[in-house]
């Protein structure tokens, strides 16, 4: 099995059952969260550095200063897609959460017309036509849009897109997208120290662990994305897009008691059968191009 495939299927599962963690954090304000995801991850990173005695890439990063621009953005990109998840669990919108990333697919095809040139098949297209219809049926049914999906979709989508393309490797970007993110995240925290409202000194002990726990949690899965995000195509990556949005609605309906029915069901049906069209005809596709590969001797 090609190992891009089973690092970035790890990666989904992971998020996919991050809402039983954050959901643990409620009484932490989401941004909060949000300042100590980003410290505590340049520090789970460094200390996976300085095992491995890998640096070289700061040279690299030296001599190509355009590089800190680049992964200034992805670095905004999943600091965004955090926050609007953590809020997003922490507030009963755990299906909303999950219909941006059963989107996220989708929004990768367009990024790969758009960016990188690639050429959608008739079938794509029409897969995406229905997703959009399905994405307006359900601002119609609740007077507006689905924010929430969207924006996580899109945040996530042109996050993977960047790791795609990244010259850095994958414990390597993640570094570098970590500090840069680390000044902006440590002054808040030290601020709000200042004034008692950090969770790590007023929270009970057992909030406290989960906070620290924040750093490895949120390193492994990016980590695992990262590099798989390299070894396989935007349409394989787009297929298994689909394990984290599932583990992340049956969460949310079935552990969380959250609403799922109606006519906004209907808006869910079109997404979902714009996701069975393109992954079938995706699957389809790779069977009748493995078939000679497989009969050869």
């Amino acid at each position: 099995m090609n190992p891009g495939i089973v690092l970035a299927a790890s990666a989904y599962a992971l998020w996919g059952l991050f809402p039983l963690y954050f959901r643990l954090l409620r009484s932490v304000p989401a941004f909060e969260v949000l300042m100590l995801r980003m410290v505590l991850s340049l520090l789970a990173v460094a200390i996976v550095l300085v095992v491995l005695r890998r640096w070289t890439w700061v040279r690299q990063v030296r001599a190509a200063p355009r590089l800190l621009v680049r992964y200034g953005i992805s670095a905004v990109l999943v600091s965004l897609n955090w926050f609007v998840f953590i809020w997003a669990t922490q507030n009963g919108h755990v299906v909303d959460a999950s219909l941006g990333y059963f989107i996220t697919p989708l929004v990768n095809v367009l990024l790969g017309r758009l960016v990188l040139h690639e050429r959608p098949r008739p079938v794509q297209w029409t897969a995406i036509a229905i997703a959009a219809i399905g994405v307006v049926w359900l601002s119609i049914q609740t007077g507006h849009m689905p924010w929430i999906a969207l924006t996580l979709a899109l945040s996530f989508g042109a996050y993977g897109l960047a790791k795609k393309v990244a010259p850095l490797g994958a414990l390597e970007g993640l570094a570098l997208e970590t500090a840069l993110l680390f000044p902006a995240a440590l002054a808040v925290l030290l601020w709000m120290g200042a004034h008692g409202q950090n969770a790590l000194m007023t929270a009970e002990p057992s909030v406290r662990w989960l906070l620290l726990a924040s750093g490895p949690l949120t390193a492994l899965p990016l980590l695992l994305f990262a590099a798989g995000a390299r070894r396989v195509p935007m349409t394989t990556l787009g297929l298994l897009q689909f394990i984290a949005p599932t583990l992340q609605l049956m969460l949310g309906v079935l552990v969380f008691g959250e609403a799922f029915g109606g006519p906004a069901l209907i808006g869910y049906g079109l997404i979902w059968t714009a996701l069975a069209l393109y992954a079938g005809e995706s699957l389809w596709r790779a069977t009748r191009t493995a078939r000679p590969v497989a009969a050869a001797p």
